[in-house]
């Protein structure tokens, strides 16, 4: 999870899309350039979930993501599956 958040912060796209299951994963991931990502904090963490807000600043003010992620192991690796 965080180095996914470090990704978006870096706009590293190449990454995030490695990182994510292949199933669920988009042809292409277009990050907004105007965001500034600020701060991660993990409020939760069971078995393959992990529930974070992730603070960012964009051209009309500050804001915050809050999302439950799943991951699951493919590959030898955990890769995002999907969020909610």
């Amino acid at each position: 999870m965080r180095s996914r958040y470090s990704a978006f912060a870096l706009g590293d796209t190449d990454y995030l899309l490695r990182t994510w299951h292949p199933r669920t994963r988009p042809e292409e991931l277009r990050l907004d350039p105007e965001l500034v990502w600020l701060s991660l904090q993990i409020t939760e963490a069971v078995n393959d979930e992990v529930e974070f807000i992730a603070r960012y600043r964009g051209p009309h003010g500050r804001g915050f993501q809050r999302e439950r992620s799943r991951f699951v192991r493919n590959g030898g690796r955990w890769r995002y599956l999907d969020g909610s």
